[in-house]
């Protein structure tokens, strides 16, 4: 990259909002179940705010960056919400969430540097302030200090903490080389899935019933449950990034519809047309063909969006998707019914009908 722009002193400290902007609404109707899980999420906030402090100026600066410009809090909000099939009063819950989340953002800012992703969250990506050198590093840091919170959890956290992390990173180092000669290209998406996003929501909702002192069978199927909803939600993804008009733009993240298409990425959409084009499907050979043209230009870009947003392929994308959410509800069976199973089943379905 050229010369980084330069960005806010560290000196200067916005508070975070209560909750931040685009955080997910925990789908339940029990009121006192939402308020909790509320009120630990805003904790959970104040205490992300805190992890990601330093002296250094520019390490502060770019390491709140994230933090300050809000996001869903997915995974710490399933943390709290499993806690609750246990001692939801467990003092190591909070910290469990404070670490999940911040291993996520850690991730983004590295996935942000190899997408070469302009827009996070709505405001410029960490690299195209500081550079690609301190966007990483940035997230090696919060890296560190979520082995450090972790680490106050004893041991068995901190190696399921090291077996997600090396989930994420060969799920993103397979989704660099792509699948191998001969591997289905469909399993290999899914398995990319599964540990870039599977495995860390599948921690999360571990982490909140592990640490209340659930019992064990309870905690295997909360992460069979997160494995089958982390998939569900990436898959959902591939079919976002086509639900806009041909070059609009998604005003929570700014990512423009077809980023994918244009940079190459395999969505399952795209995957899909590819097998039934092999197959002998016409329609999906041509629209294949439309697809590895040149989509530099904008107007080029919309016409292949629209084609592959109508196309049969992107309506078994979505199918495939609601599957996944399906599967996760039903592995929860075990659980005893209650504010906490209904919110869990309630999430899953939210996550393939969500509109970003």
């Amino acid at each position: 990259m050229g010369a980084a722009v330069s960005a806010p002193s560290g000196r200067s400290r916005p508070q975070a909002p209560t909750r931040p902007r685009g955080s997910a609404t925990l789908p339940t109707v029990d009121p006192e179940l939402t308020r909790a899980v509320t009120e630990g999420l805003d904790v959970v906030e104040a205490r992300l705010l805190e992890a990601v402090a330093h002296t250094d100026e520019l390490a502060d600066a770019a390491s709140r960056h994230l933090v300050l410009a809000g996001g869903k809090r997915v995974r710490p909000m399933l943390t709290l919400l499993t806690s609750h099939l246990g001692d939801a009063s467990a003092p190591d819950v909070v910290t469990a969430a404070v670490a999940v989340e911040l291993i996520h953002l850690a991730s983004l800012y590295h996935d942000d540097v190899m997408d070469s992703a302009p827009v996070r969250r709505g405001a410029p990506a960490a690299h195209a302030l500081w550079g690609n050198d301190v966007a990483i590093l940035t997230g090696d840091l919060l890296f560190a200090r979520a082995s450090r919170l972790v680490a106050d959890l004893g041991p068995d956290s901190v190696r399921l903490q090291a077996a997600t992390f090396e989930r994420l990173c060969l799920g993103q180092m397979h989704e660099t080389t792509g699948p191998r000669p001969g591997q289905d290209p469909v399993a290999h998406h899914l398995q990319v899935l599964s540990d870039k996003t599977g495995s860390l929501i599948a921690l999360a909702a571990r982490y909140g019933a592990e640490l209340s002192g659930a019992p064990a069978e309870v905690v295997d199927v909360l992460v069979a449950y997160g494995e089958r909803v982390g998939v569900a939600f990436q898959l959902a993804d591939d079919v976002l990034d086509l639900s806009r008009a041909g070059g609009a733009s998604d005003p929570s993240t700014g990512k423009v519809a077809g980023t994918d298409l244009r940079e190459g990425v395999a969505t399952l959409p795209v995957l899909l047309a590819r097998e039934r084009a092999a197959e002998g499907d016409v329609d999906a050979a041509d629209l294949v063909t439309l697809l590895e043209g040149d989509l530099s230009g904008d107007a080029d870009l919309a016409t292949a969006v629209d084609a592959l947003r109508v196309s049969p392929v992107t309506d078994e994308a979505r199918a495939r998707a609601r599957q996944w959410s399906a599967d996760a509800v039903a592995v929860l069976a075990p659980l005893p019914e209650g504010p906490v199973k209904q919110a869990l089943v309630d999430f899953a379905r939210s996550v393939t009908e969500r509109d970003h």
